[in-house]
């Protein structure tokens, strides 16, 4: 069919991407046009949450399959031969194949080839009577950047739609040698820059919880997967907070490891090669429903990692068993609380959530909890790892726009700029004043005695992940409290811990003090009642941010573990009403 003149060239692109994306769904899979929310959504129409849509179609052993079981049950009842992987991949691409109706979170279906491997594992456990590998049937589900080979790595953009990868993604492969089953990739912001996963060629994701609010990115597909219970494990990208945030605004738990502990290559590329490498690696992280899943997920990748990928260390994941030994004089976990950044004032509710988890661990007798004043170079790093991301000019994601004729979505209209790449000079100077900054946050984590000798004085602190509650689409506006940490190489969690609820929201009561930033000045919007209804953040997850030393991976897992423990605990014997 001819192009009308008028058109540009990404519109069929897009339309063609999204008719082969549904007709992967099968028929018997579509759900009752009654469930499906209204758009665009409205304030009136509320938050239209969809999460307990699913086991409204999904059949009774469906159900029970996609929600009651943790990694390590499934794994077990998949060996012991309780349950075959045909019915697990089954059951959790038919949960994927919903959640997508209802939030658009997919970008490629791999339902037929999930199903296919599938039966290859049935066929290998009972030929061999033995699993595949230790995560034999484990449903897993990628960000649209990893290479699957014979599959679109288009990342929404229509310049790289039809270029099927040719080979997989190191970590893909990783995952796959270990018996895992790819169900589906997902869906990403435009350029990767946003912090709301909205592109031309496949639309927007929507947020499960509430539709009025953003999904997330650039991990956004994987956040809203997970939420939906369509995947056990889902893997992302984490630059600017894309693994954190994601798991922030979905309720979920994010981590993202140090540096060279799980292969990044094998991506769509959207700079030039090696540009990462000068300035600020990117790294693959995890998305989960529990924080134990992505212990025993990363248990198994990280002492292989060096096998698949060049960007890996050689090490093993240390299995830390028995009571976690900290740095208090009875062997304390010692949580530094960072509050604000300098540049962005809490609001309200993540004010007085992290509050609330403080007093919460510092009940617990092996958990000591004290206040950090904010580092001077956690200030600073925003701004730094601002210019280092952009040392590249944005050239080419400016040549792949161009050459389809895409226009901007709405968020990135004010904020894309194409300008000159950075000079080696410049470069050099930015990565110097990264190692200072380095070498000043490094202070924080011990104390220096009357001879001169450090001894570690935190184990991890807890901060916001963003200074704002999950906001509305397109106004998500804070990276300081994420992407620092990537600049630092620091290992960084997500935690949620409860709802917003009535009384979090100060009705009538303005924000006190005077804005810190340009970026507080944005921030400060979003608690405006002249710019924002506050009831819109009603129900929507508040979370907290956990962070460790640099490759103190291991650690961080089993202090996101302990924290979510506590906390829960808590929460069960003290029911928190509004």
């Amino acid at each position: 069919m001819a192009i009308p003149a008028s058109e540009a060239p990404w519109v069929p692109i897009a339309r063609r991407k999204q008719l082969e994306r549904d007709s992967c769904i099968p028929s018997h899979w579509r759900i009752p046009s009654s469930y499906l929310p209204k758009d665009p959504p409205l304030f009136e129409d509320g938050p239209q949450n969809v999460l307990g849509v699913p086991r409204r179609v999904l059949s009774a052993e469906e159900t029970d399959i996609t929600e009651n079981y943790t990694v390590s049950t499934l794994l077990e009842a998949i060996s012991n031969q309780k349950i075959s992987a045909e019915r697990v991949i089954g059951a959790f691409c038919h949960r994927a194949a919903v959640a997508h109706q209802l939030t658009n979170c997919l970008t490629e279906p791999l339902f037929k080839q999930a199903a296919e491997r599938a039966k290859f594992l049935d066929s290998y456990l009972k030929e061999h009577g033995a699993t595949f590998g230790p995560l034999h049937g484990l449903p897993v589900s990628v960000k649209d950047t990893f290479d699957v080979q014979g599959v679109d790595s288009s990342t929404g953009l229509a310049a790289y739609c039809y270029k099927p990868a040719i080979k997989n993604a190191p970590l893909v492969d990783l995952l796959l040698s270990l018996g895992a089953v790819i169900v589906a990739k997902t869906n990403v912001p435009q350029t990767l820059s946003s912090l709301d996963s909205i592109n031309n060629v496949f639309g927007r994701t929507m947020n499960p919880i509430n539709r009025l609010c953003t999904a997330g990115g650039s991990s956004g597909g994987e956040g809203v997967m997970i939420a939906m219970k369509s995947s056990l494990i889902g893997v992302g990208t984490d630059l600017g907070g894309s693994v954190r945030i994601p798991a922030m605004t979905n309720g979920v738990y994010g981590f993202k490891p140090s540096n060279s502990r799980l292969p990044y290559g094998g991506q769509a590329v959207l700079v030039p090669d090696g540009m990462t490498r000068s300035s600020v690696q990117p790294v693959a992280g995890l998305l989960a429903q529990r924080a134990d899943d992505i212990s025993y997920v990363m248990n198994e990748l990280v002492p292989r990692a060096s096998l698949w990928g060049e960007d890996c260390v050689f090490g093993q994941w240390s299995d830390i068993q028995g009571r976690l030994q900290g740095a208090g004089p009875n062997g304390e976990i010692v949580i530094g609380v960072l509050r604000c950044d300098g540049n962005c004032t809490l609001l309200p509710p993540i004010q007085k959530i992290l509050s609330e988890v403080a007093a919460i661990l510092g009940q617990h007798p092996d958990i000591k909890v004290v206040e950090v004043s904010t580092p001077p170079a956690w200030t600073e790093a925003q701004s730094l790892m601002n210019r280092l991301i952009g040392i590249d000019g944005a050239v080419l994601m400016g040549e792949l726009l161009k050459s389809a004729q895409e226009p901007l979505v709405p968020w990135m209209q004010s904020r894309f700029k194409i300008s000159e790449v950075g000079q080696l000079t410049e470069l050099a100077q930015l990565q110097a004043r990264r190692a200072e900054l380095e070498y000043e946050m490094l202070q924080i984590w011990s104390e220096v005695d009357n001879y001169g000798r450090r001894a570690r004085r935190l184990d991890a602190v807890i901060c916001p992940v963003a200074p704002h509650p999950v906001p509305e689409i397109d106004r998500y506006h804070a990276l300081g409290y994420t992407s620092s940490f990537v600049m630092f190489d620091y290992p960084a969690g997500t935690i949620p811990i409860r709802d917003v609820v009535e009384q979090d929201l100060e009705l009538g009561q303005p924000l006190a003090g005077r804005s810190l930033s340009i970026w507080d000045d944005g921030s400060r919007e979003l608690w405006d009642e002249k710019s924002v209804n506050r009831k819109v953040y009603l129900g929507t997850p508040l979370s907290v941010q956990v962070v460790v030393p640099r490759l103190e991976d291991e650690k961080l897992v089993r202090i996101m573990e302990l924290i979510d423990k506590v906390v829960k605990a808590h929460f069960a014997n003290h029911k928190f009403v509004s």
